[in-house]
């Protein structure tokens, strides 16, 4: 499969290959990591129609003898991203009762706060020099946030973070999986601690969700726990601190021109999404498995291969998007997949978005002058096992740098 290139960049785009593809394969059949091959859907039409065909099996990833691609991230069977339908849409269905997008919106105002409060703190930091971003802000911002959601103690939040902190350190796979084992405990302690006394959270509604007679079991509870957390923490973390390094990098003017138009940024968000490619491979997400053989855009997946969509290849797609390659942050009709597509839409979606509008609007109205302290590229980087993520983000909040 075609990946980023080594760590260390901050590469942000899909493969040069993929333009190739999008021209001639929307559908294009490559070699595996490991031997083998996979099929990848390249175009935003390939992509919408694997996610959309339940021909194309997530279940099926999980069963003997399906296709095995060492090093690729693959959710534990169960989870809600692991699941077809009927058994995913038993889920959806009972965690939107809990998960509308209404109680994500009246979080809004709690995360402007958490926002305003957290910069006061970097605002008065950087009175000593740079700032590290990323450790004060862009981390804070989206695990204070997800902590809230889930309901995690305030006095546990510290440990809460440094776990998940832990968890992601791919350079320390002891360190990772011993944080992985902890975060596993304390996630089926909170689960139980929401079973004898629920609160104002979303963990504790979904303890409380039922059509008719039917609700959700523990390990699902746990589940929906770890996926909310990686569709709200981690994820978004991630992808605000790349959006600061896309504006004080090369798109600097876009920051001074959102600082004294701050209704442009939701537009501007939108285009970040598009434009910045989280993921750490182009055929970005979790295999389907064809369960027939499927003929689609001039080519036949045959029963039993492997197929990838690329949400990266397909939100630079010439097709739908004008100068593709192009950082327009005043884009509009904005048809990008950067959450996905369907009924494995991201679930977390609505709270990044309120996150990462909030976060831009007081980042470049408080600090227009703000400047990266450090040349780009002696950024350091860390190729996770989902997220390109930064290692540190150090910004001089007043305009010194570079």
């Amino acid at each position: 499969m075609v990946t980023f290139p080594v760590p260390g960049s901050s590469y942000r785009g899909p493969a040069p290959e993929f333009a190739r593809f999008r021209a001639t394969s929307p559908v294009v059949r490559l070699p595996a990591a490991g031997g083998g091959h996979c099929w990848v859907a390249t175009t935003q039409d390939a992509v919408r129609a694997v996610l959309d065909d339940v021909r194309f099996s997530r279940a099926a990833s999980y069963e003997p003898g399906a296709p095995v691609f060492p090093g690729l991230f693959q959710a534990p069977p169960g989870m809600i991203i692991s699941l077809d339908p009927p058994a995913h849409t038993r889920l959806r269905d009972l965690v939107s009762q809990a998960f509308s997008v209404d109680r994500v919106e009246s979080m809004r105002p709690r995360i402007q706060q958490l926002v305003g409060e957290l910069l006061d703190r970097a605002d008065d930091e950087a009175r000593q020099g740079p700032v590290d971003l990323l450790g004060t802000f862009t981390f804070p911002l989206a695990i204070t946030a997800i902590s809230e959601l889930l309901g995690v103690p305030a006095a546990e939040r510290d440990t809460f973070a440094r776990l998940i902190r832990e968890f992601a350190a791919v350079d320390a796979p002891e360190v990772a999986a011993a944080a992985g084992e902890q975060l596993g405990e304390y996630m089926a302690a909170l689960v139980f601690g929401k079973l004898r006394a629920p609160g104002d959270d979303v963990l504790s509604a979904l303890t409380q969700v039922r059509i008719g007679d039917d609700g959700l079991a523990v390990d699902e509870l746990i589940g929906l726990g770890y996926t909310l957390l990686g569709a709200g923490g981690d994820s978004t973390a991630c992808h605000l601190a790349s959006s600061v390094l896309t504006l004080l990098g090369h798109h600097r003017d876009g920051w001074v021109r959102l600082g004294g138009h701050p209704e442009e940024v939701p537009a501007a968000v939108e285009e970040l999404l598009r434009w910045i490619a989280l993921s750490t491979n182009d055929t970005t997400g979790l295999p389907r498995i064809a369960a027939e053989d499927v003929a689609l855009f001039g080519v036949t997946i045959p029963k039993g291969d492997a197929v990838f969509v690329s949400t990266s290849s397909a939100n630079r797609d010439e097709t739908l998007f004008a100068d593709p390659d192009v950082l327009d942050l005043a884009r509009t009709g904005n048809a990008h997949v950067a959450f996905g597509h369907g009924i494995h839409r991201c679930l977390g979606a609505p709270l990044a978005r309120i996150e990462l509008t909030a976060a831009l609007e007081e980042l470049t109205r408080r600090f227009p002058a703000a400047r990266l302290a450090v040349p780009e590229e002696e950024l350091r980087w860390q190729r996770a096992d989902m997220n390109h993520r930064l290692v540190e983000l150090p910004v001089d909040l007043h305009g010194k740098g570079f």
